[in-house]
């Protein structure tokens, strides 16, 4: 993931610096955004379009508060391994239980009761790719296994579509394209990942 998407630019600015001269820590930022993000999957799976609404609202929140941690780490000169192992494991968790909140939630959608397998589906498949990232990075370092930004904006950018879904009425649409679209991407990922890596063993 880039460090200089415009979600960054907002939790830099918004988090990040007003914080730096605090004592609030890196980690304590992480979990605030893993405790953020579990909050809006459950109100997202309550199927409840008011507590969809506010659980679309928390997991934004979320997302700032994963880009604000690692630039209050680098602002406040508290980078370390182990941080930034536990910034991508809660990235994992949180990014897969707000699919698994999306499926539960549309158990009573036209989908029925496929709708919680699909989400269980998309959100195996993005916890598997920030595995295959921790994968790569074991092996040759931080950021090894990076894609490009474009434009300001990086893949994991693409989560906010969950909360723009919730709040236009397209969650349906959004499940389907996810529990599709998530493992499609995760066999791509697997196939960068792997060529990135023979990449670094050629050199």
């Amino acid at each position: 993931m880039s460090h200089d998407t415009w979600i960054h630019r907002i939790a830099r600015v918004v988090v990040a610096r007003p914080l730096a001269a605090t004592s609030v820590s890196p980690n304590q930022l992480t979990t605030a955004r893993l405790a953020t993000a579990l909050a809006s999957a459950a109100a997202i799976g309550s199927g409840l379009s008011l507590w969809q609404d506010i659980g679309a609202g928390i997991f934004v929140a979320s997302m700032i508060l994963d880009r604000a941690d690692g630039d209050l780490a680098r602002l406040t000169g508290k980078t370390s391994a182990a941080g930034h192992r536990y910034d991508m494991i809660a990235d994992g968790v949180a990014n897969a239980v707000i699919f698994f909140g999306l499926g539960f939630g549309l158990r009573d959608s036209a989908f029925g009761l496929l709708a919680i397998p699909m989400g269980l589906a998309a959100g195996v498949a993005v916890a598997a790719i920030l595995r295959m990232a921790m994968w790569a990075e074991d092996h040759k370092g931080a950021r090894a296994a990076e894609l490009p930004a474009f434009a300001g904006f990086d893949v994991d950018d693409l989560m906010v579509l969950v909360p723009l879904a919730v709040w236009f009425g397209e969650l349906e649409l959004l499940l389907k394209a996810a529990a599709i679209g998530a493992p499609l991407f995760a066999a791509f990922f697997y196939w960068h990942v792997r060529r990135r890596l023979a990449a670094f063993q050629a050199k």
